[in-house]
């Protein structure tokens, strides 16, 4: 089994106040792989991520310090499972089928940009995942993140954690 931690649009850097909360530490503790939908905003912030586990991002639009180091699009296998990653899925109204015709071979596809945690079965069982964001929730209702466990080619779970 991978446990998986999902972030987006954290906004953490020298140019901002922000910090991850205390109850996405506990998290990143258990990680065995952390994956971030952009908007990092600091080299600094990877770098304190793989401290807890391998890294994989994607540039974000705020993303100016990290331009030429983190790719746009993401697509990777953990666990057996194709996992897509992007930081802008566009428009909610038709984006589960926007994103299974960009990543159509991709069984969890994790976007960020909205703040706001979204966790959707899409076309053919695609699973659309944002995790919404640790450090500014704008229109969400909390701070959050999510925790993926893959396993044997299946994702075995997935939730938004509420971290207020």
């Amino acid at each position: 089994m991978t446990q998986v931690v999902v972030l987006a649009d954290t906004h953490v850097g020298p140019r901002s106040n922000r910090r991850l909360p205390d109850a996405a530490y506990r998290h990143l503790g258990e990680a065995d792989l952390v994956l971030h939908a952009g908007d990092v905003t600091s080299p600094d912030l990877l770098h304190e991520l793989g401290g807890f586990a391998p890294v994989q991002a994607v540039l974000g639009n705020n993303d100016h310090d990290l331009v030429g180091i983190l790719p746009e699009v993401l697509e990777l296998g953990v666990s057996g499972v194709q996992v897509a990653m992007v930081h802008d899925s566009g428009a909610r109204v038709g984006r589960a089928a926007r994103l299974h015709r960009r990543f159509p071979g991709a069984d969890l596809v994790v976007f960020g940009h909205s703040h706001e945690p979204c966790a959707v079965v899409g076309v053919q069982g695609q699973r659309l995942l944002n995790p919404g964001s640790s450090t500014w929730r704008r229109r969400a209702r909390s701070h959050t993140l999510a925790v993926v466990e893959l396993a044997d080619g299946e994702v075995r779970s997935l939730r938004v954690v509420d971290l207020d």
